[in-house]
Order: structure tokens, then sequence, then C-alpha cells
């Protein structure tokens, strides 16, 4: 069977390569016959491509001719207008050329000119320096002064000269700011003052308690002076009883325990039972009392001015201002009275008014403290403010009051304003003798101490002091610049209310006499009589 098998596959394998070679033949065969129709078809192609190339070669190049052509004509007429332009310009440039050439020309003769002019010029200064030289000495022969001499003068004389016109001008400035400041001043405060009418009696060191009869001064004695002992003792008040009928005068520089002293008195001679134990148990109500008084007294300043949310302690403090005074001003009328006088300040010039009357009320609460406190009352004052919590502004108001230091709110301007105010109107204050005396006195020294001061006069209660100048000694400028001196030192080291005004007057008196020529003529010839007389 296997050859068989072989034989067969044998057969298959022939005749398959019979067949691919049939096959291969025949695609040979139609391959090469579709090659040549390919070939004449390309060569067709090729033919037609070659003539169309040739028909754009020729277009072309006849329309890169006529561009050619065109450009070359744009180019020549381009060309042609830049040579006329720069004909124009060559034109032009010559013009120029001959117009510099003509303006140096010009230039060199205004310098051959100038040149001489300058020649001639230094010429004439030398001249004028010779000149100027000769008048000098010419000057100086006549007048009889060196040109340094002259100098000194002319200086003297133009620092005269500017020393009057700057006191002028001083004068007129300071005369033109008073007029505006005092009449705005003037219409604020009168305005204040014509709102705030107010009358206030002076407080004294003493207390009178009236006695229902004289006998009730030997029950307030006592046996052996065991009652008015233990009264003086429990209140540190000095009783005096005297020949005063019906009258008790209780005397202390503490208007407190003055004020407990009269009370405590008064309940027990109501009572009639007058003995130790009964003055001192009268003696404690009475401080309750006054207590009491002092805190309602400081709420109804509160009230009375408007002003809420004050510290206790401040109000129980300004209760105690009623029992304090300053040279004879109620201390607490006086607050009051300062802060409606702010407070009506305030209004007029826009300002915060109820700051302005806080401040105005607790400007003076450094002067309810007693001496276990040291410092001014300013400064006490102050440190009680910080201490409550109060306001830097209020701070400021209270401790510059009195110019101790410098306001720096128009609050504080307004707490000094109103202060004077007060303490300035009639009947306010008083003051001891010796103390006005003594003002009038330093008055007059420091006006005095100045050069060329003749009198000095301290008048209308040491509010203005008029200065007598020697008219030698003192010119009219020199006048300003001394009322400003003086006004600076009493500023500087004396203390009142209100202003004192500074008057300086210097008077100059020429006397001579007009007299005929007749009677001059007959003078001179008397005189040559009694001459010849003589020989």
């Amino acid at each position: 069977m296997l050859p068989y098998i072989i034989t067969a596959v044998v057969s298959i394998i022939i005749t398959a390569l019979i067949v691919w070679f049939a096959a291969a033949s025949y695609q040979m065969k139609s391959a090469n016959s579709k090659i040549g129709n390919a070939e004449e078809k390309a060569r067709g192609i090729i033919d037609e491509a070659v003539k169309t190339a040739e028909e754009k070669k020729r277009e072309s190049m006849l329309e890169i001719k006529e561009e050619s052509i065109k450009a070359k004509n744009d180019l020549d007429k381009e060309i042609k207008e830049r040579r006329n332009e720069i004909s124009r310009n060559e034109r032009r440039i010559v013009q120029k050329e001959e117009n510099v050439d003509k303006k140096l020309e010009a230039i060199e003769k205004r310098e051959a000119g100038f040149a001489v002019k300058e020649e001639e010029l230094k010429k004439q200064k030398i001249e004028i320096s010779k000149l100027n030289e000769q008048r000098l000495q010419e000057l100086e022969r006549i007048s009889g002064l060196t040109s340094e001499q002259a100098k000194e003068y002319l200086l003297k004389t133009i620092e005269e000269d500017v020393k009057l016109d700057t006191a002028k001008m001083i004068k007129e400035m300071e005369n033109k700011a008073k007029e505006e400041a005092n009449r705005k001043a003037k219409d604020y405060v009168v305005t204040a003052i014509q709102k705030c009418a107010a009358d206030h009696v002076s407080e004294t060191t003493i207390s009178v308690v009236s006695l229902p009869n004289d006998e009730m001064k030997g029950r307030i004695i006592g046996r052996e002076g065991r009652n008015i002992r233990t009264l003086e003792t429990m209140t540190g008040v000095d009783l005096i009883i005297d020949d005063t009928p019906e009258a008790v005068i209780l005397s202390s520089f503490d208007p407190i325990r003055r004020e407990v002293a009269r009370i405590a008195l008064e309940k027990l001679i109501v009572d009639g039972r007058i003995h130790p134990a009964r003055i001192e148990e009268m003696v404690e109500k009475a401080q309750k009392e006054v207590d009491n008084m002092i805190r309602e007294e400081g709420e109804a300043a509160t009230l009375e001015v408007g002003i809420h949310g004050i510290h206790p302690e401040l109000v129980r403090l300004l209760g105690k201002m009623k029992f304090r005074t300053s040279y004879g001003q109620n201390a607490l009328k006086h607050s009051i009275e300062v802060a409606h006088l702010c407070g009506l300040l305030a209004g007029e010039i826009g300002v915060d008014v109820k700051v302005a009357k806080r401040a105005g009320l607790l400007h003076d609460i450094g002067k309810s403290i007693d001496h276990d406190m040291e410092g001014s009352h300013v400064q006490i004052g102050a440190d009680l403010c910080r201490k409550y919590k109060e306001s830097p502004i209020i701070v400021n108001a209270v401790e510059a009051h009195h110019g101790d230091v410098e306001p720096e709110s128009l609050i504080a301007c307004l707490v000094q304003a109103a202060d004077a105010i007060s303490a300035a109107r009639p009947g306010a204050r008083r003051e001891t003798l010796e103390t006005y005396t003594t003002r009038l006195k330093k008055l007059e020294d420091i006006a005095n101490s100045y050069k060329g001061v003749e009198k000095t006069y301290a008048i209308q209660a040491g509010r203005e002091i008029r200065v007598i100048v020697v008219p030698e000694h003192v010119n009219d400028s020199d006048m300003v610049l001394l009322a400003r001196d003086i006004a600076k030192q009493i500023e500087n080291e004396l203390e009142y209310p209100g202003q004192i005004k500074v008057n300086i007057i210097r008077e100059s008196r020429v006397v001579d006499y007009a007299k005929k020529k007749f009677y001059s003529l007959w003078k001179k010839f008397h005189r040559l009589f009694l001459t010849i007389k003589k020989i």
C-alpha cells in the first residue's frame, strides 16, 4: 500500500506544479498585455502633459514680461520723482547755506560791536569806581565821618526804623487780635454770665447757736465744766460762752466739725437733758445727719447740673465741698456755678455741653480732701478723677484749670475761663488787707525793676498798673516791648483772679517861645551897646 500512497502523493504534487505553472504563464500574459496598454496610456498622458506645460510656460513668460515691463515703468517713474525731490532739497539746502552765511556775517559784525562796547564798559567801570572813591572821600570830608562810621550810623538808623515798624506791626496785630478775641469772648462770657446769675454769701469760721435763755449757758457748761469739755472733745470745736445774751459761739476752722457741733448742741437744747453720755449720743446722731447731708448735697449738685453716672465716692466728696470755702466763697456753690458757665460757653462754641459741665463740676474736687492727703488740690483732684475712672479729658481739665499743665482740649480752656469768671465776679471772694497790700506792692516793685521807669501806680484794686517812663530813655517802640515784659513777669510771679492791665505812659514836653524880629534885633543891638560901653 505504501508504494501506491507515495505514487499518489507524487502525482498530486506534479499535477499541482503543472497547474501552478500554467496559471503563472496565463497571468504573465495578461499582465504583459495590461502593461503594454498602460505604457501606451502613459505615453499619451505624458505627451498631453508636455503640450499643456509648454502652453503654460508660454503664458507665464508672457505674464512675466508684462509684469517686468510694468515694474520697470513704475520704477522709472519713482526714480524720476526721487530725482526731482532730491533736486528740490539740494536747492533748499543751497538757500539755507546762503542764509546761514549771511547770519554768520551779521553775528560776526555784532560780536565785533559787542567787543567794542565791552571795552567801553570796562573803561566806564574804571571811571565810575574812581568817581565813587572821589565821592566817598568828598562825603567823608564833608560829613567828617569815615565809611565805617557812616555804615554804623546808617545801620543804627535802619535798626531804629525797623524797630519802630516792628513795634507798630506788633501793636496793630495785637490790637486786631484783641479786638476780635475780646469781641467774641465778651459775647460768649456776657451771655453765660447773664444766663447764670448767682448770689452767694461769704462763709466764716464761726457759728452762733441761739439759746432759749441765759440759764441754758450754765447747763451747757455743766458741773466743773464737764459738759462743755465733753462737747469740745467729741466735736473738736471751741465753745465760746461770753456775755452775748442768749447765744453760744462755736469756733473752728473745720466747717464739718462746726456743723456737727451746731446740730448736736441744738438737739441737746431741745431735749433739755445735757450730760456727757447724752452729749456723746447726740454727737453721733449729728455726725450721721451731717453724713446724710453731705451725700444729699452731692446728689443735689449733680441733679442741678444735670450730670449722671458719677462715682458715689465723688458724689460724697462733692457734698463735703459745701463745707469748704476759698477766699470766703463756698466751694460747692463755686463748682456748680463753674459747671453752669462751662455748659453755657460750650453751647456757644459748639462743644459737648455734658462733658464741659462734668469737668466744671469736678474741677475743684481736690478741695474736699482733708489734710490726710498731701499735695495741691489740683493734683489731688486729678488723682481722684483717675482713681474713679473719669475720662482723660476731665482729668486734663482738672489738672489745667490753674495752668499747672497745658490744656489738651477746648473743655480745659472753658473750665479755666469759667473758673476765672466765677472767682472774679463782684462779691464772690474776699481777700485780707495784708494779702491785698502785698499784691499791690509786688506789682509796683515788678514795674519799678525795669530801666527807664520813673513812677508806678497800682490802681483799681490791683487790676491795673500804670507805669510812667522817662521819655529820654524809652521811645515809642520800646514801650510795646516794656509792656509785654512787665505783663510776662506778672504772669510768672503773681497769682491773681482775672487779668491785670499794664498801661505804659510816656510824655514828652517841649517848650519854646515865638519872638518878633524887631525884638531879636533890639536884643542884639543892646548886647552890642553894652559891649562897646565896657570897652
